[in-house]
């Protein structure tokens, strides 16, 4: 069986990004959103959440290339006086791995996070990471460790599997091939970690090597080489018109329908598992 989820990454971060994921979902195939809590645009996102009971809400913690929640007085080691994270993640990921006192900083930024999504009042469906740092060892023990205490159920794999990512753009196949072998090693941890704290995930993801570039043919090959099991495809609908397009466009529907793909979110992954 072919399962998908469709997720919208960056809610809140601007009013732009906002409304082109409030149109996917109402107008489209979105039906999953990531959620910046400390982003500027972030009430905004919330008041539209609100409107779309049906769109699934996660947490997209952010600790590199943003904005933190915690003033910068209190984890000066993570950001600077403008509580900004720094843009380096090769840099931040050293710092997290090597300065005991940046994991104490680290630790209470992540807690910030998820309390400032549990003040939102809307049901957290999901979890991940911008750039896909809970990739990192100490980030993803911690995630775990705290979002237990949050009521977190799923987390993104993020997993994307070279060869049929490969067929589908038809594009950078030894690029891909070598993002994974680089990545595996912290994949595979990765797996191992969720197993043993009882946190859903999905088998595959797809948009990691193609992000802002999910326009309408390769959505469509995506549905023509998807693999067995349950994959999420990503978009960043706000910041790219054509990833909007392959999201809203009729053909797109139609595909999905004659492929026999089923969609479904993180949430019924969950209910799918306590089932069983």
């Amino acid at each position: 069986m072919k399962e998908l989820i469709v997720t919208g990454d960056d809610f809140g971060l601007s009013q732009s990004v906002n409304e082109a994921v409030e149109k996917a979902h109402r107008q489209g195939l979105l039906n999953g959103a990531s959620l910046m809590v400390g982003a500027k645009a972030a009430t905004d996102a919330v008041e539209r959440a609100r409107r779309c009971p049906s769109l699934k809400i996660g947490l997209h913690l952010v600790l590199v290339d943003g904005s933190s929640i915690l003033p910068s007085q209190m984890i000066p080691d993570l950001v600077n006086r403008r509580g900004e994270f720094a843009p380096h993640l090769v840099r931040a990921g050293f710092n997290f791995f090597f300065r005991p006192g940046v994991k104490r900083q680290l630790e209470a930024e992540i807690r910030a996070q998820f309390e400032a999504f549990r003040e939102t009042g809307l049901p957290l469906d999901h979890v991940n990471t911008h750039h896909h740092m809970h990739l990192h060892p100490t980030v993803s023990g911690f995630l775990l460790k705290v979002g237990r205490e949050y009521g977190m159920r799923a987390m993104r794999l993020p997993y994307e599997p070279p060869l049929p990512s490969w067929r589908a753009s038809r594009d950078g196949l030894l690029r891909k091939v070598g993002a994974c072998l680089l990545l595996s090693p912290w994949v595979s941890l990765l797996k191992k970690r969720f197993k043993r704290a009882g946190v859903c995930s999905n088998d595959f993801v797809f948009g990691m090597n193609d992000s802002g570039r999910l326009h309408l043919d390769l959505m469509l090959r995506f549905f023509k080489f998807l693999p067995p099991g349950v994959a999420e495809i990503y978009f960043h609908p706000g910041n790219d018109a054509n990833e909007l397009e392959a999201l809203i466009h009729p053909a797109v529907q139609r595909a999905l329908l004659a492929s026999q793909i089923r969609t479904i979110s993180f949430t019924d992954l969950v209910k799918h598992r306590e089932v069983h």
